[in-house]
């Protein structure tokens, strides 16, 4: 029975054979790995990627909501190649998998064609799990893509920029036209590769509060700085202070590279402690 696509899911299918080996080439899965796939939808990536893998490797895991393609994936495979964890990809809790499986000695790798309409949220929502993650690869939407590898200067360096080049180091992996999906979007989309940084670069005293800064530095983006910061600057004692740490208060946010936006986060819980 042909499934058809639902908009609140968010759902096109991803048809173009070329793409889905191009994607698993980059994956490269070794003997051991524990693969976790988000959306596997009609399983265009999920037989390929199955048949890659080997048998030490296997289950594969998949995380779906849509009931009908849960139902498809019970049926098109046994319990001894992939496990299914039925429900919103929101609320898995990826941390939990990937210490599990890191604890067992097992390499974490996390694939998918994210849903466009969640995409950003479930990118913080993986954050934490990044520690016990070897690496991700995801579909995305071209211009999501553009914003997370973006430099300071460029006008897609955003807040999901600051964010996640904290966290990871990301490559931009190979475009992908609508007509490789099925329906079409009506944007172009792009893979990228995210590593997640060793403990030893991340150094943010209070991730909490860099990511406050962070949030009121680009909630006005057409601003500068010494208004959106105000607040900040004044618990850091001054200017001068947020000067030494990287921040000019006549620039916009989106000319300010990751590493000043972690000093002046430190900078920020130091005058917090007095």
């Amino acid at each position: 029975m042909e499934h058809r696509a639902r908009k609140r899911f968010g759902q096109n299918f991803l048809v173009d054979q070329g793409i889905v080996h191009a994607i698993v080439s980059a994956v490269a899965p070794y003997p051991g790995d524990a693969v976790i796939e988000i959306g596997p939808g009609l399983g265009a990536l999920t037989r390929v990627l199955l048949a890659d893998l080997p048998p030490e490797s296997r289950p594969m895991h998949v995380v779906e909501i849509d009931r009908d393609l849960i139902a498809r994936l019970h049926r098109d495979y046994t319990p001894e190649e992939i496990t299914v964890h039925a429900g919103d990809a929101l609320k898995f809790d990826f941390t939990q998998f990937a210490h599990e499986m890191k604890t067992a000695g097992r390499r974490v790798r996390v694939v998918g064609n994210l849903p466009y309409n969640i995409s950003s949220p479930l990118l913080f929502h993986l954050c934490a799990a990044a520690p016990w993650v070897q690496d991700q690869h995801f579909m995305l939407q071209k211009e999501v893509v553009e914003r997370m590898v973006a430099t300071p200067g460029d006008s897609e360096f955003s807040r999901l920029s600051v964010m996640l080049q904290y966290r990871y180091a990301m490559e931009w992996v190979l475009d992908v036209p609508p007509e490789s999906f099925d329906p079409a979007p009506k944007v172009d989309s792009a893979v990228v590769r995210m590593e997640p940084k060793p403990e030893s670069e991340l150094t943010a005293l209070d991730e909490k509060v860099f990511a406050e800064v962070v949030a009121a530095g680009f909630s006005q983006r057409r601003k500068m700085l010494r208004n959106t910061l105000a607040k900040f600057v004044a618990e850091t004692g001054g200017a001068e202070v947020a000067a030494k740490a990287g921040i000019e208060l006549t620039a916009r946010a989106e000319d300010v590279p990751v590493e000043a936006w972690v000093g002046f986060a430190n900078e920020v819980v130091r005058g917090r402690a007095g």
